[in-house]
């Protein structure tokens, strides 16, 4: 199946990686999905992904997916991109996954890199490849290897960036030396985006596209102004924005994500919990998440503010 795209898509700024929310019976709680998409939306977030490793896209039912990636198509068509995160560990089945995600409107999928299995460098190349040439949508790479154990080297992106089907990359790796070499390897149509909300404004500072964020589910017009302030070079407003997200950067990092994440977003009443065996925020944290959930009010308040 070739892929179909009328008009080349490139994809930049602030991207979020979305939260899948359950209510507190563990159900799909749809009625938070519209106010989270709602609120990126408000909030100036340039495109969204709708079940990928923040979405707790492997404790989804088929039919719970495909539910969740509507909703967010007629929500965000004609306004923001929708990607949908679709890598799966053998290449058969991600082209079969792109191609379902494709006929449910997606206009690119998020392919992570083969998780568990391991593949060589030219294995990647073969799978990525197999997939942009059949999948029926535009492919945005995604490296992650503390996920995955697989780590796809900027060599290997370099090579695939040429292909027209590909049109980016999610780097999770926060080297600033990667970041270097993947923008070495990047040419027209082919987005470089971070993946690392600590290190982001520096590697947009570097010339990275933008990024695709965890953080912008709780602050996304902080994250949207900092992908201005860091694209458009300048370096002492966007290190000052930077700053003043630190500790939320920190306090999503104490637990595997979305767990951390998840506990915010209750706090706003959008979701309940997470699936088995990821389980809710550990009560040691919990002192540290109301009071940023208090503090992220204030540093939306002033983003919005700067922005208007």
């Amino acid at each position: 199946m070739p892929v179909l795209q009328a008009i080349p898509l490139r994809l930049s700024g602030s991207i979020t990686a979305l939260a899948t929310p359950f209510t507190a019976t563990g159900e799909l709680d749809l009625q938070a999905w519209q106010r989270l998409l709602h609120a990126q939306l408000d909030a100036g977030t340039q495109a969204v992904v709708v079940a990928g490793s923040t979405g707790e896209a492997a404790a989804l039912m088929d039919e719970e997916y495909d539910q969740l990636l509507r909703i967010a198509v007629e929500a965000c068509r004609g306004r923001i991109p929708v990607l949908a995160g679709t890598g799966q560990s053998n290449t058969a089945k991600t082209i079969r996954f792109n191609r379902r995600v494709a006929a449910l409107g997606a206009d690119a999928a998020l392919v992570v890199t083969p998780p568990y299995v391991r593949p060589t460098q030219a294995g990647l190349l073969a799978h990525f490849r197999a997939v942009a040439d059949e999948g029926g949508l535009p492919v945005v790479l995604y490296n992650v290897p503390g996920r995955t154990g697989c780590d796809m080297l900027p060599e290997t992106t370099g090579a695939l960036a040429d292909h027209p089907g590909i049109v980016g990359i999610k780097e999770a790796r926060p080297e600033p030396e990667r970041m270097q070499a993947l923008l070495a390897c990047r040419g027209d149509g082919f987005s470089v985006l971070s993946g690392d909300d600590p290190t982001a404004a520096r590697a947009m500072l570097a010339g990275a596209d933008g990024l695709v964020s965890v953080a912008s589910n709780v602050v996304p017009k902080s994250m949207r102004r900092l992908c201005d302030l860091a694209r458009s070079h300048d370096a002492v407003g966007a290190q000052a924005l930077d700053a003043a997200l630190a500790e939320l950067y920190g306090f999503l990092g104490v637990e595997p994500n979305p767990i951390p994440l998840k506990a915010l977003l209750a706090l706003d009443g959008i979701g309940h919990g997470l699936r088995l065996p990821l389980q809710t925020l550990s009560s040691a944290y919990s002192a540290q998440a109301t009071r940023l959930h208090a503090a992220i009010s204030g540093i939306e308040e002033r983003s919005r503010t700067a922005a208007a």
